[in-house]
């Protein structure tokens, strides 16, 4: 993990609003991505979360170039994929692939799993002949802990996991060294949830692919990832080390969010102290000016109001976005447990 992967420098990607039916002019925008910057290193498993609407999988679509970015760059082992041509493209796509949210929607309904495990064989110009093929999908399916006999079903054939599973093993067709899993096993059982994170990572360890999992759920992104990047809001807020960010959050808002985080053992979820954040999300639509998490913040000053604050390095570790970080006696407080208690 010493270099690089994937850079993401100044990353925005607004929704325009529009008016009339006839002449339609722009009257908003959506700031989906406003300003986002990051770096993903080689075999690395770098965990993006925050709240439904902070801009999470809209980032990862603009790095698949699924979505084009209204500005910013995504470079991709020293080439900015943005400036691409989808001539110049295609042969990256296979070294860039994307598992869904949803396993029900994500696959066709009129193909058979071998065909659509398949297609990037196909679209690819690969593996040519049909035993050939076949033999390859039946050897994916058995990767993923599918049943190689079942090449000839249908995805209303199998269960929510299974389908996930035929995901995982589209994406890796095409040995891939970058796999983007968009919040995965948020649409599938608790019991399942383990079995498909499970199988990620150790697909991750044992291929060396570079891994970056969008989700809400900071319980899985700490079992799974090296890194975390907070997003709030449109914009990364922190990114450290996973133990570091859970040990020792230095953003107001990540620190909120960890003290929101269950806990099983009754006594030291009775200890816990939660904090309950103020007032309601803003709009994406009209931003607050300077730091965006300013009128929900409880250590807002009026520098927060008036000056946007960079994402830099704090004082153990890792970089935040904020011109009053927390401390590590704001920390123990706000996340105490029984054993602090």
């Amino acid at each position: 993990m010493s270099e690089p992967l994937v850079e993401v420098r100044d990353l925005y990607k607004h929704f325009p609003i529009t008016k009339g039916i006839l002449f339609q002019h722009q009257v908003a925008a959506v700031h989906a991505v406003d300003g986002v910057s990051f770096d993903v290193m080689r075999g690395e498993a770098l965990g993006i979360v925050g709240e439904t609407g902070c801009g999470k999988s809209t980032t990862a679509r603009l790095i698949t170039r699924l979505l084009e970015p209204t500005s910013g760059s995504v470079t991709y082992e020293g080439r900015d994929v943005t400036k691409l041509s989808r001539r110049e493209f295609k042969p990256l796509r296979g070294e860039i692939q994307m598992i869904f949210q949803d396993p029900y929607s994500s696959l066709n309904p009129r193909k058979t799993v071998g065909s659509i495990i398949a297609e990037p064989y196909k679209i690819h110009r690969l593996k040519q002949g049909k035993g050939e093929r076949k033999r390859a999908v039946q050897e994916l399916m058995e990767q993923v802990g599918l049943n190689p006999e079942h090449f000839n079903r249908y995805p209303h054939e199998f269960s929510g996991g299974q389908r996930q599973r035929i995901g995982v093993a589209r994406a890796l067709a095409l040995q891939p060294k970058l796999i983007i899993a968009d919040e995965p096993v948020s649409a599938l059982d608790v019991s399942i949830q383990a079995q498909i994170l499970n199988l990620l990572k150790d697909l991750q360890r044992d291929l060396g692919i570079t891994l970056v999992l969008i989700a809400h759920d900071l319980s899985v992104v700490k079992h799974m990832c090296d890194r975390v990047a907070v997003m709030y809001l449109g914009k990364v807020v922190e990114i450290a080390e996973g133990d570091t960010l859970y040990n020792h959050p230095r953003h107001p808002y990540t620190g909120a969010l960890l003290s929101a985080v269950p806990v099983p053992d009754p006594d030291l979820a009775a200890a816990k102290r939660r904090q309950v954040l103020g007032g309601d999300l803003p709009s994406p639509t009209n931003p607050p000016p300077a730091c965006r998490f300013n009128p929900r913040c409880p250590k807002a000053q009026e520098l927060c109001r008036t000056d946007e604050p960079l994402l830099e390095p704090k004082q153990g570790g890792g970089l935040a976005a904020c011109h009053f970080p927390l401390t590590d006696g704001e920390v123990a407080e706000r996340v105490a447990t029984a054993d602090t208690a």
